[in-house]
């Protein structure tokens, strides 16, 4: 009996914790919504161009067959003076794709475009490597930078660049649309989190003077300011984030642009998406263990500023708590019905659930500024809410691996997100591994299965939409790794 209390102790213990720490994060997201709602219409500054400066537009591409040429042709036209305009193709291919490359750069060159083909001997720094030696011969002053599969509207750069108004400006980012959404669920939850990111977090952040993030791509840069911040740096996976971070830690400005949108492709099937999670996640925490204690330290960042850092840096780390609260929240059940005297305790952290509120009207203010406030559109989003957080925690565990092996530094090659163009059976690029992953994938949710069960069995009900999500998430995830035909 005595162990039995020791082990019940010490599972509501963690489980309070994880329960605590998603609750503060909710309040962090809450006060973002504030900042968002405040300054949403407000308009950034700008500055009026009597000449316009020399841009690069760097394309850093690692076998992208099926998009390249789609890329390129965007990019020429751009509606910039010839002789201001340079494109760089950082070009790591190792397929055929590279001759085809060359093929469409000599043909643009003929026609007087100043186009460059960058091929490097290894992938040293994966992008972050391709971008650096790209700017070591950029004639720019302004850096721009399009993964593959972007496609910028033809007045990009006369709408990005006067927002450079002050020389301290050193990054102007845009918010990415979305050329597949719709193609299919997996795609439309993909988009309805990346539209909470690019609207409510982005916006919050950066009206309320906190860190923000260059992501990736669909931005430009002020070239002495990656030259101030450090450079490119290869030695984590997201070298976007770490090089926002470094160039604010240098009092760097950024600005971001809700309202020019960039539309790019959302991976279509689960293996591309499982991909990119994988980076992102990792990424994020390798980040917290390079960034946020030269954050913590500096005495030119306010306190509220560094607690954003810190949920900012350690938001893939939340998967973590999730799996964590997921696993226990089965025996959660059994220790209640064995021990009714703690049931004061169960109720005080039935209290913590008011953070699924919080992140619904969060995401709820996210959806209505994209697609409106009828009836129809809330029940629209609630549906894409619910489907959204359950997959969600259906990525978890996979998730979680990628936090871990970021957080105790395990180096693991740049894996690119496969870009298909429409192209989804046969594309050469797409793999299906069936792996230990899968397997615990699968175990889950059977597992979660045994929890709607066990609702009904105890005579308690508290949790059964949890475990109900958590037994569809799992099971999606595992469909789509393994049986679906995509």
């Amino acid at each position: 009996m005595l162990l039995n209390k020791i082990v019940s102790f010490t599972i509501i213990a963690i489980y309070s914790f994880a329960l605590l720490q998603i609750f503060i994060y909710s309040i962090a997201q809450l006060q973002l919504l504030v900042s968002f709602v405040k300054n949403r219409h407000k308009q950034p500054k700008t500055r009026a161009y009597k000449t316009w400066p020399q841009v690069t537009i760097q394309l850093p591409i690692y076998n992208e067959a099926y998009v390249v040429e789609r890329l390129i042709t965007n990019i020429i036209k751009l509606d910039y003076p010839k002789h201001l305009f340079e494109i760089q193709v950082l070009d790591d291919s190792t397929d055929t794709s590279v001759y085809t490359t060359s093929k469409l750069i000599n043909q643009y060159k003929t026609q007087g475009f100043d186009i460059k083909h960058h091929k490097r001997k290894s992938r040293t720094g994966f992008k972050a490597g391709a971008l650096k030696e790209g700017l070591e011969v950029a004639k720019g002053e302004f850096i721009a930078v399009f993964d593959a599969d972007f496609l910028p509207q033809k007045d990009w750069l006369k709408i990005t660049l006067p927002h450079f108004y002050h020389d301290q400006v050193g990054v102007v980012q845009t918010r990415w649309g979305h050329l597949n959404r719709n193609t299919n669920l997996l795609t439309k939850i993909q988009a309805f989190a990346l539209d909470f990111h690019f609207t409510i977090e982005q916006v919050g952040r950066n009206q309320a003077k906190h860190f923000i993030n260059f992501n990736g791509t669909a931005g430009i840069w002020r070239k002495s300011c990656i030259y101030d911040a450090g450079n490119w740096q290869g030695d984590t996976l997201t070298e976007d984030l770490d090089l926002s971070y470094r160039a604010q830690l240098k009092d760097w400005k950024f600005v971001y642009l809700k309202d020019v949108v960039t539309p790019a492709e959302l991976p279509a099937i689960m293996s591309a998406a499982r991909s990119q999670q994988f980076r992102w996640n990792k990424g994020a925490a390798e980040n917290f263990s390079k960034n946020f204690f030269n954050v913590l330290k500096s005495s030119n960042i306010s306190i509220g500023s560094k607690f954003h850092s810190f949920y900012h840096l350690l938001n893939s780390s939340l998967f973590l708590l999730i799996l964590l609260i997921a696993v226990l929240s089965i025996p959660i059940l059994y220790i209640k019905s064995l021990f009714p005297e703690l049931k004061l305790v169960f109720f005080a952290l039935s209290v913590f659930g008011i953070s699924s509120l919080f992140f619904l009207i969060a995401y709820w203010y996210s959806f209505k500024e994209l697609y409106g406030k009828s009836f129809y559109s809330f029940l629209k989003f609630l549906g894409l809410f619910i489907l959204f957080f359950s997959v969600a925690m259906g990525l978890s565990l996979h998730n979680s691996i990628a936090v871990l092996e970021g957080h105790f530094q395990k180096k693991s090659a740049f894996i690119r997100t496969p870009k298909f163009n429409n192209v989804l059976q046969g594309n050469v690029y797409t793999t299906r591994e069936i792996n230990w992953v899968n397997f615990i994938e699968f175990l889950l949710f059977l597992y979660f299965g045994f929890g709607i069960y066990s609702a009904f069995k105890v005579e308690d009900f508290g949790l059964i939409s949890f475990h109900l999500m958590l037994f569809v998430g799992f099971g999606f995830v595992f469909y789509q790794s393994i049986l679906s035909k995509n």
